[in-house]
């Protein structure tokens, strides 16, 4: 029970400021400078907040279009990972870079032209079948996709199968990063060829620092 002279809690604390929760700052390096950046932004965001603007290089910011491709390391690994700017969170120490642009080659046919077997692949991308199934075009892929597995399929001729398991493929080019021997752009332009209406992907842009 409450008395006259005593004002509930609720009332007690009207008007008074509610306490903010501290914000959390980071240390990042981007292009080899460290900046400070609060936790839990994505790395796009990260590089915005540090001065970074995206003249291009960002689309969908939802992780479908694959405009936003990057490479980055943790401090004290040796090891390079990859990734998409927009749905990776930034950690402590990381070193940031941006992919500006993959720059592969674009083979030009009709599709009406080709028969549905290995045989025109491997003709207008010859590279591919330097593939030594590594697999460390899977383990890059930011979709999850079984990269090196489709791969295979399409060496084999099976356009079904490549197409099935390449649906969801971004054409970020991050497979492309990886694996040695030459390889260039051999996981999505077996998509391109088994999916020829996306095979327009928008150039991979970049971005510039803002003073």
């Amino acid at each position: 029970m409450i008395s006259a002279n005593e004002k509930p809690e609720t009332e007690k604390a009207q008007g008074e400021p509610l306490a903010q929760p501290k914000t959390v700052m980071i240390s990042v390096f981007i292009m080899g400078r460290e900046y400070k950046v609060p936790f839990g932004l994505t790395i796009m965001k990260a590089m915005e907040y540090a001065g970074y603007r995206f003249v291009r290089g960002a689309g969908c910011r939802a992780g479908f279009c694959g405009a936003c491709s990057t490479v980055f390391r943790m401090k004290d690994d040796y090891k390079l990972q990859t990734a998409l700017a927009c749905q990776t969170t930034v950690q402590e120490g990381m070193f940031l870079t941006q992919i500006p642009f993959m720059p592969a080659n674009k083979a030009t046919y009709d599709i009406e032209d080709l028969s549905p077997d290995v045989n025109p692949i491997l003709h207008l991308y010859p590279e591919i079948a330097r593939c030594v199934s590594c697999n460390m075009c899977t383990r890059s892929c930011p979709q999850d996709l079984e990269v090196m597995d489709y791969i295979q399929a399409a060496l084999r001729g099976d356009i079904e199968e490549t197409a099935r398991l390449s649906f969801d493929c971004i054409q970020c080019g991050l497979c492309t990063v990886r694996p040695g021997n030459d390889v260039q752009e051999a996981g999505h332009r077996r998509h391109r060829l088994a999916y020829p209406q996306r095979a327009s992907a928008p150039t991979k842009p970049t971005y510039y620092e803002v003073n």
